[in-house]
């Protein structure tokens, strides 16, 4: 045996490994991840939710009937991205998915139906087609149907992250949800979603959103207020003809949540957004209407409920072909947190 050859075989025997023969790996030119740009069809996910609420129970142990989205890109791991977790949620007729809570930071996103009320901390809140609902890290939170249908959802959360980081912990609650009630509206929103006002008796920052759901109809008048303000020549949408908003913290004016951003995106017919790449990944859901979205040059068509991922460095673009509404989610104020964020239009 050489030197050399000595002095490699006495790294690997110490668990050591030299710079120089890594560097390429460790510090590429540009970012290289493994996660693909990938499309799921609603039209397939759905029908699989349909039959797994055929066959598969929710209750303690599995906890919930959730069918996450597998990057083909990361071995098999259930994760959409190397950051954020997303799935299809499936609540059957009269069901009730247990209390419990976690480290990791949860919303839920409606693109149908109605019926379910999700607890979070005591509090119940009515989830309805078009409605962003936040579960916060360590928030106690269970689901209810009170209805004879039943109802899927999305849900996104930070479980990569957080299991990257070794910072998981995880309780259980009651069985059954402590409010059953049904109100129209949860007293988070009474107390703070009411537009530009903030309540005197809850001074100080939080670090998630104290409003557990954004309703469709502020939503929806926004997006339509920015682009009449675009027909009438004034200043609105981020670019011609998309429309879009940001949920916010109302204690911060940031993110809704330390790890997760989460914006609405309308598109007249006709409109295409520019082409960009950035630092960080993202999850759309087409909300209504149809398109396409370029993923690296590689175009593919959307309908109502497909998910898109797209992968940190991904070029991407989206294309309208009716009046186009997309629901995006991104881990962007974690690379904005460390200075590591990045954007460059192409």
């Amino acid at each position: 045996m050489t030197p050399e050859e000595r002095l490699y075989a006495d790294f690997t025997a110490e668990h050591l490994i030299p710079l120089w023969t890594q560097v390429g790996d460790l510090m590429p030119i540009h970012p290289k991840p493994k996660a693909r740009p990938h499309v799921w069809a609603w039209k397939t996910l759905h029908p699989l939710a349909e039959r797994a609420g055929d066959l598969v129970p929710v209750g303690r142990g599995g906890e919930r009937r959730a069918i996450a989205l597998a990057n083909p890109g990361l071995n098999g791991l259930p994760y959409a991205t190397p950051t954020l977790w997303a799935a299809i949620q499936y609540l059957g007729p009269r069901e009730v998915a247990p209390e419990h809570r976690h480290t990791q930071n949860a919303f839920r996103f409606v693109v149908e139906g109605e019926g379910v009320w999700t607890v979070v901390n005591g509090d119940p809140v009515a989830m309805r087609r078009g409605d962003f609902l936040l579960t916060p890290g360590w928030h106690f939170h269970g689901h209810h149907n009170t209805t004879d249908a039943p109802m899927a959802w999305i849900d996104g959360l930070d479980i990569p992250l957080v299991h990257h980081t070794d910072t998981s912990f995880f309780e259980f609650g009651p069985d059954q949800v402590t409010d059953t009630s049904t109100p129209h509206v949860s007293r988070s929103e009474r107390l703070w979603a009411h537009p530009g006002l903030r309540p005197l008796s809850a001074l100080g920052a939080t670090p998630s959103s104290p409003i557990a759901a954004y309703r469709w109809e502020h939503t929806d008048r926004a997006l339509d207020e920015q682009l009449a303000l675009e027909e009438e020549g004034h200043p609105g949408p981020v670019e011609p003809g998309h429309a879009a908003v940001r949920y916010t913290n109302p204690t911060t004016g940031g993110d809704v949540m330390p790890t997760i951003r989460a914006e609405f995106h309308r598109l007249r017919p006709g409109a295409v957004t520019a082409p960009r790449r950035e630092v960080g990944s993202s999850v759309y859901q087409v909300f209504d209407g149809e398109g396409t979205v370029a993923l690296d040059g590689v175009e593919r068509p959307l309908t109502r409920g497909d998910l898109v991922v797209v992968p940190s460095w991904c070029a991407w673009s989206f294309r309208a072909g009716s009046r186009f509404d997309l629901f995006r989610f991104a881990d962007t104020p974690v690379f904005e947190g460390l200075h590591q964020y990045r954007e460059e239009l192409l």
